[in-house]
């Protein structure tokens, strides 16, 4: 027995040294993460060459709806569906026997006024001339005056409903307001129409068209300078697209609205643009670019670029080659760049390659990454 405990008491000594030992290797502090190699670039300014662009849509430059001024059925329609027409060419008609009559009516009636209005008059100078001699009662000189006095309001009432009847002959043909093209007819001959309510055609201008989209209130300025450069649309500043296609003619400012809407803080600007080959439609969606050249910019690579919950980012290297994130407004992206608004300045040095290995913090090289010690060559 004491043979036993004469060797055991000796291994429990080595076994709790050699335990002691390992407590103290895994206790050593561990030394800092090995530094991640990207790829840096310097944030410079230059002039950049882009469009900024705005969605809009078209309308014309003057547009009318065609309704009835007067009741009745719709007796003609002169011309085709999506025609031009002139200005004043006749549309449609409307039945006017009812119109006519009571426009013969009432200048039988003015006729008979003036026949009225001239008796007046020649009474009237008889009873004067009576009065002149002392030859007739005073009284019946004034009554003369009074008569003729009636007659004359009635030859002016008269003319007034002749003219009143007579617009309604005139409303009982309608004519083109201006020339445009005439759409669709959204009546048919024999279809009893509403004054004022009841909608016969629509005509509008195509040649030119405008394009109405709105703009930032901050960007008001630049706008109004562009309208006051006459050449604008010389030097293509204003043009649209329809998807991939772009418009070949270029635009120019027509206006921008008197106010800004306060509750978007933006204000509708209109162009104008050409359409001689009827190309543009009213009502059509298109997309509005305009160019900016001679713009300092600040132009970074896009994949320098993370998104977070709809938010961007870049890392910028600090002076100890520690990352931070810097939020970022990025604007249009020209090839494999984009423009920075905000959130960077001319200077600063930012990854641009290796970001996927990064967090705020992370310590970083330009070096390429050390080969493995101990590796044995093939």
């Amino acid at each position: 027995m004491n043979w036993n405990k004469q060797y055991i008491f000796p291994g429990l000594v080595f076994l709790l040294s050699f335990s002691s030992c390992g407590d103290k290797k895994a206790s050593q502090p561990q030394g800092p993460p090995p530094a991640v190699p990207v790829t840096v670039t310097t944030v410079t300014t230059t002039d950049a060459v882009y469009f900024d662009e705005y969605p809009g849509t078209l309308a014309a430059l003057n547009e009318i709806k065609l309704t009835a001024q007067v009741a009745g059925y719709i007796t003609g329609i002169y011309f085709k569906d999506g025609q031009k027409v002139n200005k004043g060419q006749r549309l449609y008609s409307i039945d006017n026997q009812v119109y006519n009559a009571n426009y013969q009516q009432a200048v039988a009636n003015l006729q008979v006024q003036d026949a009225n209005l001239v008796k007046s008059e020649k009474d009237a100078e008889r009873y004067h001339e009576l009065d002149k001699q002392d030859a007739v009662a005073k009284q019946l000189v004034d009554y003369a005056d009074a008569a003729l006095q009636v007659s004359k309001k009635q030859v002016a009432a008269a003319r007034a409903n002749v003219a009143s009847v007579q617009s309604s002959v005139k409303f009982s043909n309608i004519s083109a307001p201006f020339s445009g093209t005439i759409g669709i007819s959204q009546v048919k001959q024999g279809t009893s129409v509403v004054p004022g309510q009841t909608i016969l055609n629509t005509v509008s201008t195509d040649n030119p068209m405008a394009v109405d989209f709105t703009v930032d209130q901050k960007e008001i300025y630049r706008f109004e300078q562009l309208q006051l450069n006459h050449n604008s649309s010389k030097d293509s500043i204003f043009t649209m697209k329809f998807g991939n296609d772009v418009y070949p003619y270029p635009g120019s400012i027509s206006l921008i609205d008197r106010a800004v809407d306060p509750q978007t803080g933006t204000i509708k600007t209109r162009l104008v643009f050409p359409n001689d080959k009827g190309m543009l439609k009213a009502g059509m969606n298109t997309t509005i670019r305009v160019k900016n050249t001679g713009t300092k910019s600040m132009i970074i690579p896009y994949k320098a670029i993370t998104e977070q919950l709809g938010e961007f980012f870049v890392y910028v290297v600090n002076d100890s080659n520690k990352v931070s994130q810097h939020k970022v407004q990025p604007g249009n992206q020209i090839g494999t760049n984009v423009i920075i608004k905000d959130g960077l300045k001319e200077g600063d040095k930012i990854v641009v390659q290796g970001v996927q290995n990064l967090h705020e913090g992370t310590v970083i090289t330009t070096s390429p990454p050390k080969q493995l010690g101990g590796e044995q060559k093939k």
